[in-house]
């Protein structure tokens, strides 16, 4: 990943559009679109019905539901709710079904499960010790996920190379250490080109985009950037450890 002061946010001003700010459309960008285009295609040659993209409705899955919905691929679409997303989250629900006319399959946490946690730990356990925290992940995404997962064989994520240290080797096509394939189209792509994308195509995106959160989850473990931090330093930023979930873990 290059040097924080020259990320796209890194001199941004206060307030802004994020298409405004970080929109570039680079040389290689049409030759990229294409090749994801083809990795799309395959993908679905490959897995028919077993193939599906896990949306975190982040501005990158929200690139590739506008790719597949270009190609007119039949490609199930599915998103987590934890029960702790923010509402302008949520919010891109509708908007995928008025765009595109796909209704999104949605995965949420065993509610029992989670009133014992609540109850036993606080709504607060995230903040008290990386254990609880990872405990909350594991209700609330982990489990959602094997179900959401559960008889497939391959399944399509928006990781990009650029996201993080940890994300740096990410491949287009890799086994996922369950025996599935995870496949990351955009692997490749920039943050700029990211948002000449969305700006190009009028993509429907997270409008906490435009408040300095590039990667968000659930509302309280997910705040704004400052100038010069990491692009997920947003993300259990009291928390001194990598910004891991779990859902994207190599075994």
């Amino acid at each position: 990943m290059s040097e924080t002061s020259s990320l796209p946010w890194a001199t941004a001003p206060a307030a802004g559009n994020a298409i405004g700010l970080y929109a570039k459309w680079t040389p290689a960008l049409d030759a990229k679109i294409d090749a994801a285009l083809q990795r799309l295609t395959q993908a679905n040659i490959e897995h028919g019905d077993g193939l599906v993209q896990s949306s975190s409705l982040g501005v990158e899955d929200m690139v590739i539901t506008d790719l597949i919905a270009r190609t007119g691929l039949p490609v199930s679409i599915s998103t987590l709710d934890t029960g702790k997303l923010h509402t302008e989250t949520l919010g891109l629900l509708p908007k995928i079904k008025d765009r595109y006319g796909f209704d999104v399959e949605v995965f949420n946490p065993v509610a029992d499960a989670v009133i014992q946690f609540v109850t036993r730990e606080g709504e607060d356990a995230m903040y008290k010790s990386i254990e609880l925290r990872k405990a909350c992940c594991g209700l609330r995404k982990m489990e959602p996920l094997g179900r959401m997962l559960k008889g497939r064989s391959a399944w399509i994520t928006g990781l990009r190379r650029e996201q993080s240290g940890a994300r740096g080797d990410v491949a287009f096509d890799e086994d996922d250490g369950q025996g599935r394939r995870k496949i990351s189209p955009i692997a490749d792509w920039t943050w700029a080109e990211v948002w000449a994308y969305v700006e190009k195509y009028d993509v429907p995106y997270n409008p906490l985009h435009d408040q300095f959160m590039p990667s968000i989850g659930c509302a309280p473990c997910t705040r704004a950037i400052a100038v010069g931090e990491d692009f997920r330093a947003g993300r259990w930023w009291w928390e001194d450890s990598t910004k891991e979930c779990g859902l994207h873990a190599k075994s």
